[in-house]
């Protein structure tokens, strides 16, 4: 389906906020379009997810997260990008990405899409924490259940660890079952 009318009411570095004519939708429709984003689940031998705090200002608060960022480099596919922001936001390196899965963030008013990887991440990191942020390492299992207490208030987070329990070869390193 295509709405009747579409005319850009603003744009910015990674959001445009279109206005779109939907007979369905009963008139004008106010839509975010935005970059797709990667996040990622790295997990260390040790059985430690590695996480990231970052203050997040659109909730004024920090936020205890999975390492993640936007798709915005051209010809980068989500696999590329889910590492290179692992290694941006950590420092840490990975010997082993996978899909987990993908979601719509908010459907009622953005396109936004997260394609969601675990990774088998180094024991150490190999470069620095980028700017604003601190590492966070515990127990994939106590951050599982983290999330599962609403403790993960970023909901791409608490859905990437929630998935990644299910994982066979990271439950072996400290997830419980799902």
């Amino acid at each position: 389906m295509e709405p009747l009318a579409v005319r850009e009411a603003w744009r910015g570095r990674y959001l445009t906020a279109m206005v779109e004519t939907w007979p369905e939708a009963g008139g004008a429709y106010e839509v975010i379009r935005k970059h797709d984003a990667v996040c990622v689940v790295p997990v260390a031998p040790s059985g430690d997810v590695i996480l990231v705090r970052q203050f997040r200002p659109p909730v004024r608060s920090e936020l205890l997260e999975i390492p993640a960022g936007l798709l915005d480099v051209d010809g980068e596919d989500a696999l590329t990008c889910a590492g290179r922001e692992l290694a941006e936001e950590t420092g840490y390196g990975h010997t082993e990405i996978a899909f987990l899965g993908g979601v719509y963030l908010s459907p009622g008013f953005t396109d936004e899409y997260i394609h969601l990887f675990w990774a088998r991440a180094l024991e150490t990191p190999d470069g620095q924490a980028e700017d604003g942020i601190v590492v966070v390492r515990m127990p994939l299992a106590e951050a599982v259940a983290a999330a599962r207490a609403g403790r993960i208030r970023n909901a791409a987070s608490a859905l990437g660890l929630l998935l990644a329990a299910s994982v066979p070869a990271l439950r072996d390193e400290g997830a419980p079952p799902s």
